[in-house]
């Protein structure tokens, strides 16, 4: 093992925790050149066709999204001299793998360059298998750290095979393999440490999960029963034992359509040419198959993989290797929602249990004929196959697998600081979410549920979001989804002054309206105040009907006793008041404000700085109103305790690390003695309050240590939680619905989709971020709007 002291240079890239000095932030203070770490991944890469390349183009590009600000990625691409291929982009180097010369030359520049900082092996044995020596002695002469993954661990080793991994072993510094029984055959048949072993599953697409008859109709197939096969063709995938399931299982299904999607593997191509491929083509016409099957010679485009697979009914997995010890392919499948047949590889074994798949033996068409059949009769056993691999393999979406990398990285060489890089605002799943008369409360994963209904309290929150967007943006298209959530609004008031909440799919009010409607309520107020915040960008009489609106609340809002309904209101009020000045607001705003004085007086100690005898959901909302009261009338006692408070509620749920919001598996009691840590429970909507409290408050007091725990907050839903899990889907827009203790809730509704793009406008508006649709597309001019076209 090299020493950590030759290793690791005296060059410090970590950033001040004083955000005055960091430089990725757009503060106008003298900034500083900070040269970022290389990490050379040393792998097949595109455009070499294998699964290894396609793999480390996946796995570069998700670390390249999530951690652009935390170091450089490069590649030293591995061929043959005879087989050369054209490289762009991050590959700065070509490692010949029959070419002793090469392996040292590649050393060599590794060590000169004083930038990289790592270096990443995609191993695979057939990769190195005429200079195996070669590649040891290459490993022995890197002075750099060296994480290497294996993508094949094979069981019963040979002396000399053992003798090799334990060589390599020698070398690294840390190993990655794909699954449980890979890493149990490294520590019992090669004895390498468990200490050095890391589990990082093989990743996979996030997918929007589209409609399978659109599918098939977009590439032609519709009415088709359609089950399919992927990956580049060779005899090892032995396909012949579908084709010859087919046969039975057309008897029962003669509509069914079987496609197999792939080119055959280029180093097949070369020795033996098309053989194989020819030898199935052949059977397929004995059988009269041939209106049956359908080959997709094609090397597919990412997206058309992706779509093919959606459409998917039935996947099958036919390997013959007993000793395969992943596949992508396999989790590509289970990722894109097939309901999947495979034979018992260890992944598949590992993976396919508790519902989550069908096993069958290797080389058994009439096991795989009668599974066949079973599924494609039965829809709702499919769809339950399906939900549960979507769920089992989530935490392996490439966004997660980045992050173990990265993590992995980092403890590697502490040069490395991991900086999570903000998605591009994505409001797809926010308008998936609206009908055409307000927006949905529940999803089933990212499919819109309406059996769910609506509430007031999700349209509000709705009408907060786009008028941020609106604000940011000038996004004229914004206006017609203001004034739809404004109109559920409305319709939820009732002529007495209150609103109801809840509304089924046929726009009827339900019984639940019978209880806890406060927080509704002053939801309504907060986002009918806010709207009018935004007067000098909306037509007047949207406006002036907004402001009717609010008034005719008045009434009723002296009966709100809620310490977090009258929080909403006061922050209601005083956005509506922020361009009139109206007196009876100011005093409407003091009135709710001073009790919420009384409340803190009360119940406030030296080690419980709070307004209740313990923290629950939705804390963050308080101080913020006590801020807003004090903005409002400059009443220095509704300052002191907006920060006080506040500042004790973040002493309670920040870590140096991290934000753990209080859990709703029980809360937080002021008689510490009772608290037992929750693990779980985290809702979106608490960390985006408390990610918008304190824009306010550092808005208010130019303090950036709350921006810091800005940015802190905000990673949770990139990841930086105790799952380290992403919690907001990329590919939707949509957010998940919790963090529990060991799973992540997968449905994105509205309350947690809508409170993630309410954090996300508020780090862009605070950070000044403009990524490249914000910078290039939005148009700051104030929007052409014929105000006498807008019906309320």
């Amino acid at each position: 093992m090299k020493n950590r002291t030759d290793i690791i240079k005296n060059q410090e890239f970590s950033l001040n925790t004083n955000l005055k000095n960091r430089n990725y932030l757009n503060f106008n203070f003298k900034k500083r050149e900070t040269i970022l770490p290389e990490i050379l991944f040393i792998t097949s890469f595109p455009p070499r066709e294998c699964g290894i390349a396609t793999y480390s183009q996946d796995l570069i590009d998700a670390l390249n999204t999530k951690f652009k600000k935390s170091f450089n990625i490069i590649v030293a691409a591995l061929e043959l001299g005879s087989d050369k291929h054209d490289y762009s982009g991050s590959v700065e180097y070509v490692l010949e793998t029959d070419n002793q010369n090469s392996y040292l030359k590649l050393a060599e520049d590794i060590n000169k360059n004083n930038a990289i900082e790592l270096v990443v092996i995609e191993h695979e044995f057939g990769l190195f298998k005429t200079n195996e020596s070669d590649f040891i002695e290459f490993l022995k002469s890197i002075k750099k750290p060296i994480v290497l993954g294996f993508h094949t661990v094979l069981p019963n080793p040979n002396l000399t095979l053992q003798k090799t991994v334990l060589e390599i072993d020698s070398c690294v510094d840390s190993f990655i393999v794909m699954t449980k029984s890979a890493a149990k055959l490294l520590v019992e048949d090669y004895k390498i440490s468990i200490d050095k072993i890391n589990i990082i599953p093989h990743g996979t697409h996030l997918v929007e999960h589209s409609n399978k008859d659109i599918l098939k109709e977009k590439y032609n197939i519709a009415g088709r029963k359609i089950i399919s096969t992927f990956g580049l063709l060779s005899s090892g995938k032995c396909i012949e034992t579908s084709i010859n399931a087919l046969q039975t299982i057309v008897k029962e299904e003669p509509n069914v359509l079987f496609l197999v999607i792939g080119k055959t593997h280029p180093t097949v191509v070369k020795n033996e040419g098309e053989i194989y491929r020819e030898s199935l083509q052949k059977t397929i016409a004995d059988l009269h198959l041939d209106h049956n099957v359908k080959f997709i010679n094609q090397y597919l485009p990412l997206n058309e993989l992706l779509d093919y697979l959606q459409l998917t009914d039935i996947y099958l997995f036919t390997s013959k290797d007993r000793h395969q010890a992943v596949s992508g392919t396999f989790s590509y499948a289970i990722s894109c929602g097939c309901p999947i047949i495979s034979t018992p590889i260890p992944h598949a074994v590992e993976v396919l249990q508790n519902g989550t798949g069908i096993i069958i033996d290797f080389e058994n068409p009439q096991q795989l004929a009668e599974q066949v059949i079973k599924l494609l009769n039965d829809k709702q056993l499919r769809k339950s196959i399906s939900a549960n691999g979507i769920h089992k393999l989530a935490p392996t979406a490439w966004e997660n697998s980045a992050i173990a990398h990265a993590k992995l990285f980092k403890k590697q060489n502490d040069t490395i600081k991991l900086h999570y890089s903000l998605p591009e605002i994505n409001l797809k799943h926010f308008k998936n979410l609206t009908t055409s008369f307000g927006m949905i409360q529940f999803s089933e994963i990212n499919q819109p549920n309406l059996n769910s209904g609506y509430t007031l309290d999700d349209n509000a929150r709705a009408l907060v979001a786009i008028c941020q967007h609106f604000e940011l943006t000038k996004d004229a298209s914004d206006i017609k989804y203001i004034l739809l959530y404004y109109k559920f609004i409305k319709h939820c008031l009732q002529s007495e002054g209150y609103f109801l909440n809840y509304v089924d799919e046929n726009r009827k009010f339900t019984k639940q309206n019978n209880e806890n409607l406060a927080d509704a309520n002053g939801r309504a107020i907060w986002a009918l105040g806010y709207l009018i915040s935004i007067s000098d960008l909306l037509p007047e009489d949207l406006i002036l009907d907004a402001q009717l609106t609010i008034q005719k609340t008045f009434n009723y809002i002296d009966k709100i006793h809620s310490p977090r309904a009258m929080s909403f209101i006061i922050k209601g009020i005083y956005y509506s008041n922020k361009n009139t000045k109206k007196l009876v607001n100011t005093m409407f705003i003091n009135h709710l404000a001073n009790r919420l004085v009384q409340m803190f007086r009360h119940e406030s100690k030296p080690n419980w700085e709070w307004y209740e005898s313990y923290l629950t959901y939705g804390n963050s909302i308080i101080p913020e109103a006590m801020l807003c009261a004090y903005l409002q009338t400059g009443d220095e006692i509704y300052k002191d305790i907006a920060k006080t408070s506040f500042d004790f509620l973040l002493s309670k749920i920040f870590t140096e690390n991290t934000i753990k919001v209080i859990s709703n598996k029980g809360w937080m009691q002021s008689d510490l003695s009772k608290n037992n840590e929750k693990i779980g429970g985290e809702q979106p909507i608490d960390v985006a309050y408390t990610i918008i409290a304190l824009s306010s408050f550092y808005e208010a007091f130019n303090d950036f240590t709350y921006l810091q725990k800005m940015e802190l907050g905000f990673s949770w839903f990139l990841g930086n939680n105790h799952l380290e899990k992403i919690i907001y889907n990329p590919s939707t827009g949509g957010c998940y619905d919790g963090l529990e203790e060991d799973y992540i809730n997968l449905n994105q509704g509205a309350e947690s989709t809508v409170s993630y793009l309410m954090a996300r406008l508020k780090m862009e508006k605070d950070f000044n971020l403009k990524n490249k649709k914000s910078s290039s597309e939005i148009n700051f001019q104030k929007p052409i709007v014929q105000k006498s076209s807008i019906s309320i």
